[in-house]
C-alpha cells in the first residue's frame, strides 16, 4: 500500500512569546490543550491574536481580561484540520503554565504544546485528530517523546483542557495505525 506524506504543518505565524530551552534538556512530552476565542466559539481571529500579542481588548468582552498574557504553543490546529505553527518545537513555547510530570516541574522546559481549537463541551473534528495523530508521529520521530498527556494531567485542578469531550482511545489508535 502506498503512503501519502502529509505535511504537518500549513502556516508559521510567528509568536514573540518564547525563549530557549534549558541547556541539555531534551524534549520528551507532548501536552494536548484545547482553546476556543471567545470562549466555545470556533472560526475567529481570537487564538492568532492571543498568541502574537495582538489581541484587541475591544473585540469581545472577554479579551479585555485576557490581552495582557504573554502565552503561545508551539502548534493549533483549527477545527477545519489546518495547522499552525507557532514557535519552533526546539525552542521553549509558554504554554503549560505552573505544572508538573512524573515529579518534575516547569514542563515548558521539555515539552512542546499543542493547541486544538475546541473546549470542554463540543468534540473534536475529524480533521483535528487527523492532524494531531500526524504531527504527534512527526515529533516522535525527531525528539524522544516518552509520553503524551491533555493540559489537565500536567496542571491538575488548575486545568481542564482538552476536557471530558477528547477521545484519547481514538488518537492512542490513530497513532498507532500511522506507526505500522
Amino acid at each position: 500500500m502506498t503512503r501519502i506524506a502529509v505535511n504537518p504543518v500549513n502556516l508559521f505565524l510567528p509568536s514573540p512569546n518564547f525563549d530557549m530551552r534549558p541547556e541539555g534538556e531534551p524534549v520528551r512530552l507532548i501536552v494536548v490543550h484545547a482553546i476556543s476565542l471567545p470562549p466555545d466559539q470556533f472560526g475567529g481571529p481570537g487564538v492568532a491574536q492571543l498568541f502574537t500579542n495582538t489581541l484587541d481588548p475591544d473585540e469581545h468582552p472577554y479579551y479585555a481580561s485576557i490581552q495582557h498574557l504573554r502565552v503561545s504553543a508551539h502548534y493549533y490546529i483549527r477545527r477545519d484540520g489546518l495547522v499552525i505553527r507557532f514557535v519552533d518545537p526546539r525552542l521553549r513555547a509558554w504554554h503549560a503554565g505552573a505544572s508538573s510530570w512524573k515529579g518534575r516541574e516547569r514542563c515548558n522546559d521539555f515539552s512542546i504544546g499543542i493547541e486544538l481549537e475546541g473546549c470542554d463541551s463540543f468534540p473534536f473534528e475529524d480533521a483535528q485528530y487527523e492532524r494531531l495523530a500526524h504531527l504527534i508521529v512527526e515529533l516522535q520521530k525527531r525528539y524522544p517523546i516518552e509520553d503524551v498527556v491533555g493540559h489537565s494531567d500536567i496542571a491538575p485542578g488548575r486545568k481542564t483542557d482538552p476536557g471530558p469531550c477528547f477521545d484519547w482511545r481514538r488518537l492512542d489508535c490513530r497513532v498507532r495505525a500511522l506507526k505500522t
